[in-house]
């Protein structure tokens, strides 16, 4: 008895030192927080939320809630941020390399292209902290082949990055369901597509499976994921109790997973704990819901096209296939892997080499969609080629040449540039010559580490997608073969002259 008393006295002192260090380390990290702007601290009154759907119960009603909210940025947040030469790289200082007014048109906004004789329609959902910019790209190149086009801003995006603190992952399907009625109201007879990135894959995803339990919803035709947050990282699940813990006096800071300097003109480069947190919340709540449905529920769901690079730092790619694409009906889902440069890769420096990945989904003849691998042809050629494999069979691979090879220094995809070609003005592979905004492509700067508040990481990471042509004929192919009977062909341009209803 004595004995277990005392290894009681030793586990109650060891759970306090524990505690103690894991405060002290909180403390620590929170203090060490950088300075936080007006832009992470203010809270904007006309942000859209899922509580303000009796008053906002329409797209038009959420297009002029925020026409009102970028009002209020305008206010609170620009006309009180310095101007001048020190403030060249600062998004909220007007006039700045980073201000997006320097833009023809402000992608932080939603935006709608209507074609004159349209195919059908496709939404367009971005990811968490991202802006309708990152698929305005290829909104413009869907609108060009003959479909309606809209790009929807998501709540708590395009403003400032404070609109992170109370998001709710509610607030993103509420404003998708109301884009989707309004898409419905002009489709009867042709059909709407979704497609998802980073985040917007479980909103669209979501949608979806609410779709299935009302039928006066519009249903999706089918769904393109690029880049897909089905699962991720681990540290993320944790990020709640980092937001609960900031509640707390003197804790403020750990509502930031990082404070960096905002740069970025249709990016937040802040993100905070909550955000993370939402994100793990969707991809539960629909995980959870793909489970609760039966074979013959799941037999209806629409095609679903993924595209993603094999080695991602923000989401799972084994989780694509074996939380998602494995537990829906057979022979109607493809997932299409970019690889790492075989060539440029040297197996002693790398971290993590997705090739096991990418070849057990090769290889695996019970896997119920197609996977098809875009790799080098051999260890000695940077020469592109897709390898495909049909669904539940351990039959030959088909092999097709792409006539493309990967660019100098290039090594891998990343999370963040599927959706951005290689010209595109802000994040491309060569800064425009005719502007002196702000371009964040090809950036390489040198000196000394630690100097910047910028990571040595940021700098590294791919930001567009070399292969973006091929990943476009893809995607053209999933949508003209939406009910996935067959696999996609080409789709040849259409729809005739446009209008576009842009933001101001």
């Amino acid at each position: 008895m004595h004995r277990l008393k005392q290894l009681l006295k030793l586990a109650a002192r060891t759970l306090v030192v524990l505690v103690i260090l894991l405060l002290a380390g909180l403390y620590a990290l929170n203090t060490k927080a950088p300075d936080q702007q007006l832009w992470h601290s203010v809270e904007l009154a006309e942000e859209f939320s899922h509580r303000r759907q009796s008053e906002i119960d329409s797209f038009e009603a959420y297009l002029a809630l925020e026409e009102r909210l970028f009002a209020e940025v305008q206010d609170r947040i620009y006309a009180h941020t310095p101007r001048g030469e020190a403030h060249r790289l600062e998004r909220y200082s007007r006039g700045s390399a980073a201000d997006p007014a320097q833009w023809q048109i402000d992608w932080n906004r939603s935006f709608e292209m209507r074609a004159a004789r349209p195919h059908g329609a496709v939404l367009l959902l971005h990811g968490m902290s991202d802006s309708p910019y990152s698929l305005s790209a290829i909104g413009k190149q869907l609108h060009a082949s003959g479909y309606d086009v809209l790009g929807l801003r998501f709540p708590g995006h395009g403003t400032i990055p404070s609109g992170l603190l109370k998001l709710d992952w509610r607030d993103m399907t509420a404003a998708a369901r109301l884009a989707m009625l309004h898409l419905g109201s002009r489709h009867t007879e042709t059909p709407i597509h979704i497609l998802g990135y980073s985040t917007g894959a479980p909103v669209a995803l979501h949608y979806t499976l609410e779709q299935m339990d009302d039928a006066s919803l519009p249903a999706p035709a089918s769904i393109v994921m690029l880049s897909p947050a089905i699962a991720i990282s681990p540290a993320a699940a944790l990020a709640q109790w980092n937001h609960r813990l900031s509640e707390l006096p003197g804790l403020g800071g750990l509502a930031w997973l990082n404070i960096q300097p905002e740069f970025d003109p249709f990016k937040y480069k802040s993100f905070a704990t909550n955000a993370a947190e939402q994100v793990h919340k969707i991809t539960r709540k629909v995980s959870a819901g793909i489970a609760a449905r039966s074979a013959a529920e799941l037999a209806s769901f629409p095609p679903i096209l993924v595209l993603k690079s094999a080695v991602d730092a923000t989401t799972s790619t084994s989780a694509v296939a074996d939380s998602l694409l494995a537990q829906l009906a057979p022979d109607r889902h493809e997932y299409l892997l970019f690889d790492i440069n075989r060539r440029a890769a040297n197996a002693s420096i790398l971290v993590n080499d997705p090739g096991p990945i990418a070849g057990r989904l090769l290889h695996d003849a019970t896997l119920p969609f197609t996977v098809t691998v875009v790799t080098n042809r051999d260890s000695d050629s940077i020469e592109l080629v897709a390898r495909t494999q049909p669904p539940m069979t351990a039959g030959p691979r088909r092999e097709v040449e792409l006539g493309k090879s990967w660019p100098q220094g290039s090594l891998s995809l990343s999370h963040i540039a599927l959706p951005f070609p290689p010209d595109d003005p802000l994040y491309g592979a060569q800064r425009p010559d005719d502007t002196d905004r702000v371009f964040l492509g090809n950036f390489a700067i040198h000196g000394e580490s630690k100097l910047l508040r910028i990571s040595p990481s940021w700098v590294l990471r791919a930001r567009h997608n070399p292969f973006y042509d091929y990943m476009l004929e893809r995607i053209d192919g999933w949508l003209i073969d939406a009910r996935a009977e067959n696999r996609p062909q080409p789709l040849t341009a259409g729809g005739g002259s446009a209008e576009a209803y842009l933001p101001e």
